[in-house]
Formats: C-alpha cells, structure tokens, sequence
C-alpha cells in the first residue's frame, strides 16, 4: 500500500463544511483507494491530519495527476488557512 498523511489546518468555522464535502465525495469510486481518515487533534481542535491510502504508488500517483482530483482539492483547499503539509510514503506495517 501507499498513502500520504497530510497536517492541515482549517479556516474559523470550516469544520462542518469540511464534513459536508467529504460526505459529497462518500460514494466516488476512485480507483485504487482503500481509505481515508481525518483526525482533529485533542492538543489544538483547529489542526487536523489526514491519512489516505492507494492499493499501489502507481494507483496513488494516478489520482493525484486526474483533473477530478484536482477539482476535489481545489475545494478543500479553499477551507483550508494555507496549504498542507504533505508526507507520502509506503505502507511498511498495518494492523487491523
């Protein structure tokens, strides 16, 4: 597998829209992708990180470079206070 974990804070007041555009996206089929997850952290409720996971690097570097994607961050961007903080990498463990 392979993802990105992503830091991200929003603009005041953004959280329930950012709740109601990932809903938006609950029932896109974007290949590869086996989850997501956004966690708002105890320490500072205005910061978030984000984990998202691809069957494959190929499969995660396909969405990244569709203009659906594209489209998809560009509205998350605009709920954001500047842009992300981006880690990708491999999956080298994973417990379930």
């Amino acid at each position: 597998m392979y993802g990105t974990v992503a830091r991200f804070r929003l603009k005041p007041g953004m959280e329930a829209e950012l709740i109601k555009l990932n809903q938006e996206y609950q029932g896109l089929q974007i290949p590869g992708m086996r989850a997501e997850y956004i966690y708002r952290m105890d320490a500072n409720p205005n910061e978030y990180y984000m984990v998202v996971l691809f069957e494959s690097r190929e499969a995660y570097h396909s969405n990244a470079a569709s203009p659906e994607q594209d489209e998809r961050y560009r509205k998350f961007r605009a709920l954001l206070e500047g842009d992300p903080e981006w880690h990708d990498g491999e999956v080298v463990h994973a417990m379930a």
